[in-house]
């Protein structure tokens, strides 16, 4: 059951979404978009019988102007984890293309549940495989489940959610799609939502980039709150293979005590659940569920609209050299933080008073 590499934008996402686990981060779009963030993509397909198997969008970055690079399958590779031949395959080939491409390492990182975990799900860790230091993505996700009325959806949600969704309508908050136009208005939203919370985010280019293409694609959406015909909250919605995925907020700190954000994830589900899909992923929850964990103000907010914990089993490294990999990932780390360390140490010790 060989691999064979799809240049066909309607021939990858259509196989994609008929596999198991499928995820908007597998899609063409999501390849195409990276290749203008500095990464290759190449799109695995594997078929028996014609019919598609496993999937694996890779990305391949180099290092510098060494013969090295990186890959990593966001996301991936999508396939039945229950299938152990089927696993197997998909490793081995994986394991065979890094060392090919010269890999210091491959990244997976399926979106597969860790309990109950297929017994087949077990065979990265008995071929060299080992869980990652490094998550990209969140490991785990609070999930909704679509398939129910509004008025079950509304049930489902602790009686405090339930409220400040009417008091939002209650004090003028509207709710409208975003359009392309909208893009740089949701970037001055977000940065100041960025700036508000601490966390650093890249340049309007690559949130153009990021949304707009998707948009494009028919798979995102924007919806923007407004009150009085001012936007002071807003939020992005991805899609695909009936389920969607709550990647981008923004608010502004005008107005946050009419609860816009409670609104905008209402009117969130009611558009999934008006797309198709069965699944709306909040994405994003506590490594833990404790409440020392950062995220646990997070947690208890999408809770509210009923949102179930799920765990999955994040993300795996396949190391092509162990050398190299422990340089990439241990050794260069600590001397990195420690040109960091010294250089913050110079500016203090030179610093003027006033800079004191």
């Amino acid at each position: 059951m060989p691999f064979s590499v799809v240049t066909s934008r309607e021939t990858w996402n259509a196989a994609l979404a008929s596999l198991p686990l499928a995820h908007v981060l597998q899609t063409w779009e999501w390849g195409q978009f990276k290749s203008r963030h500095g990464w290759a993509p190449s799109y695995l397909l594997w078929r028996e019988d014609e019919r598609p198997t496993a999937a694996a969008l890779i990305l391949r970055r180099r290092i510098s102007r060494l013969p090295l690079c990186v890959m990593y399958v966001p996301k991936g590779p999508a396939m039945d984890y229950g299938n152990a031949p089927l696993v197997d395959q998909v490793l081995t080939d994986l394991e065979h293309l890094a060392r090919k491409s010269r890999a210091i390492f491959i990244k997976i990182d399926p979106d597969l549940n860790a309990h109950p975990l297929p017994r087949a799900a077990s065979l990265p860790a008995r071929r060299e495989w080992h869980e990652s230091a490094e998550q990209i993505q969140f490991r785990n996700t609070m999930e909704i489940d679509l398939r129910h009325s509004e008025d079950e959806l509304l049930g489902a949600m602790h009686q405090k959610t339930r409220y400040n969704i009417r008091l939002a309508h209650k004090r003028g908050v509207t709710v409208r799609p975003g359009v392309l136009a909208d893009l740089e208005l949701l970037y001055v939203m977000y940065d100041e939502t960025a700036r508000r919370d601490h966390f650093i985010i890249r340049p309007l280019d690559y949130y153009r980039d990021a949304w707009g293409s998707f948009i494009e694609a028919g798979l995102a959406q924007p919806l923007i709150a407004e009150t009085e015909g001012n936007p002071i909250a807003a939020l992005v919605i991805f899609r695909f293979a009936g389920r969607a995925y709550y990647f981008y907020g923004m608010s502004r700190d005008l107005h946050r005590d009419k609860m816009p954000n409670h609104l905008l994830q209402w009117e969130a589900m009611r558009w999934s659940h008006a797309q198709g899909c069965t699944v709306y992923d909040m994405w994003g929850a506590p490594d833990e569920l404790i409440e020392s964990d950062p995220m646990w103000g997070v947690y208890r907010f999408k809770q509210g609209f009923g949102g179930q914990f799920v765990q999955h089993i994040g993300a795996w490294d396949y190391a092509a050299s162990q050398t190299l990999y422990w340089l990439y990932t241990t050794a260069m780390p600590r001397v990195l933080n420690l040109m960091r360390q010294r250089h913050w140490a110079r500016r203090k010790t030179q610093a003027s008073p006033q800079d004191a």
